[in-house]
């Protein structure tokens, strides 16, 4: 089988976050500057050696204030960790539909888990320009203090203004090189 190159088409893909803030509502955000690069054995996604890598400075939640302290020591700290990573370790075939579970390993602040993304196949074309492409949609959730994002703050109430569940949603097209 003959092995194939991808690499993100970073005008069509995005990395995004939903958070809970005050318990009320959700708080989304992205990250603007990231690559993925995939090898598979042919178009067959299942096989793909996957890399994710993402530059933490590129939080972007359309508030600069609250984009500073995502930055910050009590977050991400940026100064200190430069990257997000992702490396898959295993895909699982779910259906005939093209959904799958995608394992692999995060790495946030230096600290490394495993996570299970869901993902959504939405095929391979060819667009007006030749180009070969491939397409994506992920989700999942994972708890930001197995990642050492601890802060929070209490409210009036008592409550938290943070939750600790973060949910992952990616649209991600992929151009074969």
């Amino acid at each position: 089988m003959a092995k194939q190159q991808w690499v993100s088409d970073a005008d069509h893909s995005e990395l995004g976050f939903k958070i809970r803030h005050l318990m009320i509502t959700n708080v989304s955000g992205k990250f603007t500057n990231f690559q993925v690069e995939a090898e598979t054995d042919e178009e067959d996604f299942l096989t793909a050696k996957t890399k994710v890598s993402v530059d933490v400075d590129s939080v972007s939640t359309g508030n600069t204030q609250r984009d500073e302290h995502l930055r910050s020591p009590e977050f991400f700290d940026v100064n200190k960790y430069r990257n997000i990573s992702f490396v898959a370790t295993k895909y699982e075939s779910i259906d005939n539909d093209g959904s799958y579970a995608l394992y692999g390993d995060l790495t946030i602040r230096d600290i490394t888990k495993s996570i299970k993304l869901d993902v959504e196949f939405g095929g391979v074309v060819k667009d007006p320009w030749g180009n070969t492409k491939a397409g994506f949609t992920i989700n999942g959730k994972i708890n930001r203090k197995d990642f050492g994002l601890t802060w929070n703050g209490v409210t009036e109430a008592g409550g938290v203004m943070v939750s600790d569940e973060v949910k992952i949603m990616c649209e991600v097209q992929l151009l074969r090189k």
